[in-house]
C-alpha cells in the first residue's frame, strides 16, 4: 500500500508565503509525475502544479510566478512553495502521484492539506 501526506497549511496573510509538502510512503518503486490540486467547497477540483519524474513543470496560470513545485525522488517527497499568496488561494490543497513500474502505474492521492488566505 502507498499512503501520500500532505503538511505545511495554515492560517495566513494577504501577500505570505507557505510551503506544502507530500511524503509517499508504503510500498513505492517509483513515483512518476506528481501533482498538486486545490477545491474550495461547490467547485470543482483544479489543478495547481505538476512535475515529472525528470522535473520538467506545469502550472495553472492563476499561480504562475507565485508557485513553484519540486521533488526529492530519493525521499519521495513533492513540495509546493507558494509566495505572494492571494485570498482566491484559499483551498483544501492535495497532492497526487503516478506510482508503481512504467507502464503499470496507479494514481494515489492524499487527503488534503488546508490554506487559508486571511487577514
Amino acid at each position: 500500500q502507498v499512503q501520500l501526506v500532505e503538511s505545511g497549511g495554515g492560517l495566513v496573510q494577504p501577500g505570505g508565503s507557505l510551503r506544502l509538502s507530500c511524503v509517499a510512503s508504503g510500498s513505492v518503486p517509483r513515483i512518476y509525475d506528481m501533482g498538486w490540486y486545490r477545491q474550495v467547497p461547490g467547485k470543482q477540483r483544479e489543478l495547481v502544479a505538476t512535475i515529472t519524474r525528470d522535473g520538467s513543470t506545469n502550472y495553472a496560470d492563476s499561480v504562475k510566478g507565485r508557485f513553484t513545485i519540486s521533488r526529492d525522488n530519493a525521499k519521495n517527497t513533492a513540495h509546493l512553495q507558494m509566495n505572494s499568496l492571494k485570498p482566491e488561494d484559499t483551498a483544501v490543497y492535495s497532492c497526487n502521484g503516478a506510482v508503481g513500474l512504467w507502464p503499470q502505474l496507479r494514481t494515489y492521492w492524499g487527503q488534503g492539506t488546508q490554506v487559508t488566505v486571511s487577514s
